[in-house]
């Protein structure tokens, strides 16, 4: 057995592919009108439409829960974080600020245009390799970021062969 994606119903399919094709930059796999499925393996299907297949009443069906969230991570957190300031589109309503965790990863939670939390978070490599940058040494880095001390050697060499870090 395996798992396939994560469903979650909205109001209009629409929208909800618009927003998380335009804001969050997601790439439409499959199309089928109710049903949309994005490349990151997950899918959004119209309420009523998904009510009827399960047979349930679609008023028994939670609206902005606050029990999930899709997670995405950005290579370039501050140009989202510009982007989403300019999203014309609608108005965003934001769970907090950005955040910089202990783990120095910086993120953002708000909700789309059904109510489900959306976080985006900066990539765990880019976390990692700033610390590098930094002068951290692979165990401090590896510490602060609650990483494998093999992950952060991988990107420690990486940037090495890059000749962003002079340091071995």
């Amino acid at each position: 057995m395996r798992f396939q994606c994560a469903l979650f119903t909205v109001k209009d399919v629409s929208v909800s592919k618009a927003f998380y094709r335009d804001l969050l930059g997601q790439k439409l796999r499959y199309d089928f009108g109710e049903n949309i499925v994005f490349e990151g393996d997950f899918s959004f299907q119209e309420k009523d439409h998904f009510a009827q297949m399960v047979s349930v009443d679609s008023d028994s069906i939670v609206v902005r829960p606050n029990n999930a969230e899709l997670y995405f991570e950005t290579d370039d957190f501050d140009d989202f974080i510009k982007r989403i300031k300019q999203y014309g589109d609608m108005k965003i309503e934001f769970l907090h600020p950005v955040r910089t965790h202990d783990w120095g990863q910086r993120t953002i939670r708000f909700y789309d245009p059904d109510g489900n939390i959306v976080e985006v978070g900066e990539s765990m490599d880019v976390v990692i390799g700033r610390f590098l940058k930094e002068g951290y040494s692979l165990q401090q880095v590896a510490e602060i970021t609650q990483h494998p001390i093999r992950m952060v050697q991988t990107i420690h060499n990486e940037l090495y062969v890059k000749g962003i870090i002079d340091h071995e």
